[in-house]
């Protein structure tokens, strides 16, 4: 999970694992549009814990993960010992072999300068290379980020909006900017479960909200992590589980050979 802002993050890797399983779960459908090969070499970007690098190398394939977090990295380093795991920015990475394939998963969204990541993916990967991820799309967690605004602004405080969340026009748009030929690009709604039961939300907003919270001051924030419960709890809360307004955007883009 290649969380890049520009001052250093720090990830809970057990909580991420623990409490935060659909994150990795949910990408296992990725795969499929992957659809890795043995004889490939294969790029993990933001790969958080390790487990869809994991995963690729099931199938044979050479898969390299690629994270900024030491504590996502060290996790992933512990559970898949036989796969490689490189620390970098995915603003700004090199390697001296190309990729057949960059795979991303629930990371790229975290990143303001997509051209940047962009510029990268393109750089690691051989002709006719494929780039296939998944990230939030326009309008994602729109209900929760909405209420966090809402009630910040009653308290007096401002809501600083972490992720980058583009329609497909707008991603397409930069993929062929960068001379990538988009083969697939689709949004879609995906309600999402929350672990925790009744505390799902809070727990979540605890591991992913930090910035968006980064104003208030920590003897407020359980008042208002009750209180943004109370004004959701309508739309996004039923039979004792929270249940996270996603929408998600996937791609799959070619760089041609010539």
């Amino acid at each position: 999970m290649d969380r890049s802002s520009d001052a250093e993050p720090e990830w809970d890797s057990r909580a991420y694992d623990d409490a935060h399983s659909f994150v990795y779960e949910y990408g296992a459908d990725v795969l499929d549009l992957l659809e890795p090969t043995a004889d490939e070499r294969i790029l993990d970007l933001g790969c958080g814990t390790g487990h869809l690098t994991g995963r690729i190398a099931e199938t044979g394939a050479s898969v390299v993960g690629l994270d900024r977090s030491p504590e996502m990295l060290a996790t992933a380093g512990d559970t898949y010992p036989d796969c490689e795991f490189v620390r970098a920015d995915a603003r700004e990475f090199a390697f001296a072999e190309p990729f057949d394939a960059v795979f991303s998963n629930a990371a790229l969204h975290w990143i303001r300068d997509q051209d940047a990541v962009l510029e990268s993916v393109a750089g690691a990967l051989a002709p006719g290379g494929r780039f296939v991820a998944e990230l939030g799309g326009t309008g994602n967690v729109a209900a929760i980020v909405g209420a966090v605004d809402g009630e910040l602004e009653r308290r007096g405080y401002t809501a600083d909006n972490p992720w980058y969340f583009p329609s497909v026009g707008e991603y397409a748009s930069r993929l062929e900017a960068h001379g990538f030929e988009v083969r697939y690009a689709r949004m879609f709604d995906r309600p999402t479960e929350l672990d925790g039961g009744a505390d799902g939300l809070a727990a979540w907003l605890e591991l992913f909200g930090d910035d968006l919270l980064a104003a208030v001051p920590d003897d407020e924030r359980e008042v208002v992590v009750a209180a943004v419960e109370d004004d959701l709890r309508e739309d996004l809360f039923a039979d004792g589980t929270w249940i996270a307004d996603y929408r998600r955007l996937r791609i799959v883009a070619v760089l041609p050979s010539a």
